[in-house]
């Protein structure tokens, strides 16, 4: 890209420091700068006009410029612009919404705590994790598990239960109590010969060594998104959640369910906890629950786990954590009207519709030479890039074989995104088979014309 003196693409280079980018390559190259969004489409500031696959980030549910999500804030704006849930303070948006989470919870839940993202949800229940061991007299059991390549945010306590490399170094992370456990992609860590059921009973039996090796009374509970997101779009084996989930039983060890991507309908079902028979005491949404119209995310939480919280903010005299805009009632007012569009235009079974055809038509590129892998489960997929179809291996430099094909997908005007060497597809729930039509086909060509260079 040249960069214009004074252009967009400058001023952004000079002011603009990004997220996830390489800083020093933002420089020379510049951004892609989105000008409007529309239904499943956005435009940059040439006109030219991609599918969002990826949903901006795993989120817009309903699509770009939703006028009843706009008119939903607007009309919140004139009422009440803001207020906080402070020292027993409350509004009508928020209670609506909370009333209207637990009501859509797959398991009982008892109450919800609001806060502004994902990162912020699973530090905040880290946090009161502890607090809650702390009130039950166990000060010892402070340990939480997650998975290698698990997600779960940035925040300095969520980044450490990220099993990520690349969220770890420089850093110093993680944190100490933060476990990690194997990462249930069968492509990449099961062992030859070995069956999708064997490698979830040998991942059940690493989870309770490692158990067993910190010690059961430390281990107060393990977090786990249902599908895997930004760490490769993961699809456990079917029998996987059941076989943890009675280890955890086993200890009497918490389980949280990460379902800030899965949640409100992308695997197929409401939940992906519901998609995989889990029985969560917390759930952590975010993303889809505004489809990110506002910031804006929640922890549900079940009696088990609210009652000594509860006794311990007695017993000091206060629940001493909280944020400024948390609940805010521009967030909940828009929140409460995407989630009555989800239900109205059923967009979940959408999701369970056009996502299964996303998957099979996905398949169907899997004979093509830099194709190692196809998965997924409702309107969420990876295709796993390779050089070596029997290594699973691309180019030494993990990325960049990724990186290209991306690259050229987005002149075909598909956005998606590379982690490491597979590609994202999680696009909004409105979709339909046009849509996934022209994505699988901007796929193709990506993959041939990297073929092309790389072959």
């Amino acid at each position: 890209m040249t960069l214009h003196p004074n252009s967009i693409e400058a001023r952004d280079v000079a002011y603009h420091m990004h997220s996830y980018t390489n800083l020093r390559a933002h420089q020379d190259s510049g951004p892609l700068v989105i000008e409007r969004g529309e239904g499943a489409y956005v435009f940059d500031t040439s006109g030219k006009k991609y599918l969002e696959a990826m949903a901006g980030l795993w989120s817009t549910a309903v699509g770009f410029s939703e006028p009843r999500l706009v008119e939903a804030a607007a009309a919140q704006m004139r009422k009440l612009p803001y207020y906080h849930n402070f020292a027993s303070r409350s509004h009508g948006p928020v209670i609506d919404l909370a009333e209207k989470l637990i009501s859509l919870a797959p398991v009982p839940m008892s109450k919800v705590f609001f806060t502004n993202s994902g990162s912020e949800a699973n530090d905040t229940v880290l946090k009161m994790l502890w607090y809650r061991s702390n009130a039950m007299g166990q000060p010892q059991r402070k340990k939480i598990i997650s998975r290698l390549r698990g997600y779960h945010g940035v925040t300095i306590a969520s980044a450490s239960m990220t099993g990520l490399p690349n969220n770890h170094r420089s850093f110093d992370l993680p944190i100490a109590n933060v476990l990690h456990t194997t990462c249930p992609h069968h492509y990449r860590d099961g062992r030859d010969g070995e069956s999708e059921e064997a490698f979830a009973t040998r991942l059940a039996a690493d989870l309770e060594d490692l158990i067993l090796s910190e010690g059961p009374d430390t281990i107060m509970a393990m977090i786990g998104e249902p599908v895997m997101g930004a760490g490769g779009v993961v699809v456990p084996p079917a029998t996987y959640w059941d076989k943890v989930q009675a280890v955890l039983r086993k200890y009497d060890i918490l389980l949280v369910a990460d379902e800030v991507i899965c949640g409100f309908g992308r695997t197929g079902k409401l939940f992906g906890s519901m998609t995989f028979d889990m029985k969560p005491d917390v759930m952590v949404l975010s993303k889809q629950i505004t489809s990110t119209y506002f910031p804006m995310s929640a922890i549900l939480i079940n009696e088990r786990v609210f009652e000594p919280i509860a006794d311990e903010s007695d017993r000091i005299g206060v629940l001493g954590h909280g944020f400024t805009a948390a609940g805010h009632p521009v967030g909940a007012a828009i929140a409460l009207e995407n989630l009555a569009i989800l239900e109205e235009r059923d967009l979940v079974g959408n999701a369970a519709e056009v996502g299964g055809y996303m998957q099979a038509e996905l398949r169907r590129l899997a004979d093509h030479p830099l194709v190692g892998e196809v998965r997924g489960v409702g309107l969420i997929a990876a295709v796993e890039l390779v050089l070596d179809k029997a290594a699973k291996t691309a180019f030494d430099r993990p990325g960049q074989l990724g990186t290209q094909v991306a690259t050229r997908l987005l002149d075909h005007g598909v956005i998606s995104r590379a982690m490491i060497d597979a590609l994202a597809f999680c696009p909004p729930m409105i979709v339909n088979r046009d849509d996934i039509d022209g994505m699988v086909s901007g796929l193709r060509r990506a993959l041939d014309d990297t073929a092309a260079a790389v072959l």
